[in-house]
């Protein structure tokens, strides 16, 4: 079933949203090589408890942190650790925030220091394409024109696309219906009306599109060994132009 949110829950989803926005870029500025992501997560717990928020993701079906913090070549998942973060990698930081009684969520991949040319260009492919789906989350279009937008601009640039994972409703739950897939075709799949929250977020591989699940039954990465990137917003579906609730 798909929950559309009233003009006072939205606002309230908006307020959620900022908070989530502001820490994650206050993550982001802690993200330097000799940095941990268990650090992340710790910072992230305390933004939270000033903000009067929760964090979503602690204790969901067994989650063991905070965040979310997948290096390199994890696509979705991954448990901070006591790594440092060495320079040239990248590591993908999804934040979930409850806020009196509603979820917000998004993803960023952040470069670690100075990276190559290539990894450049995943990031910004990958931001592309977010943005190319969010354009196309507006009232009358369907689900199917979101995928069909992202996969547009991701599959011109040889990278790949992950499609076993994808975006979601959310809402009082972090994930509720339409499941928003990554891929088109465009027309398909449920009518977007006002109201409706979507997380939409494409994951981009550099190399093969396969994903594997590692043995803690969470941690999911590149069949390949290949880096992946993973960008991520939630946003309200309105008469007019999409509003991006975890924007500052």
């Amino acid at each position: 079933m798909i929950y559309r949110k009233s003009p006072e829950e939205l606002a309230v989803m908006r307020r959620g949203g900022r908070i989530l926005a502001g820490a994650l870029e206050r993550l982001g500025e802690m993200i330097v090589p000799g940095a941990t992501s268990n650090q992340l997560d710790a910072a992230f717990a305390e933004i939270l408890a000033e903000a009067g928020a929760t964090a979503s993701f602690k204790g969901y079906n067994g989650f063991p942190a905070h965040i979310c913090a997948s290096p390199d070549d994890v696509i979705v998942h991954g448990f901070p650790n006591d790594d440092p973060l060495q320079e040239g990698s990248v590591i993908s930081i999804d934040l979930g925030v409850l806020y009196q009684g509603f979820h917000t969520d998004s993803a960023w991949t952040f470069p670690v220091g100075a990276v190559g040319p290539q990894v450049s260009l995943l990031l910004e492919v990958t931001q592309a394409a977010l943005r190319a789906g969010i354009a196309q989350a507006t009232e009358g279009n369907r689900v199917g024109d979101i995928g069909a937008a992202i996969e547009a601009v991701v599959q011109p640039s040889g990278f790949e696309l992950v499609q076993e994972y994808a975006g979601h409703g959310v809402g009082r739950s972090l994930h509720e219906d339409p499941w928003v897939p990554n891929f088109g075709p465009p027309g398909k799949r449920e009518k977007l009306a006002s109201g409706m929250t979507l997380a939409i977020e494409p994951m981009v591989n550099m190399g093969s599109p396969d994903a594997i699940t590692w043995a803690d039954g969470w941690t999911v990465a590149t069949a390949d060994g290949s880096i992946s990137a993973h960008f991520e917003h939630t946003i309200a579906v309105t008469s007019e132009a999409p509003l991006i609730l975890t924007t500052r």
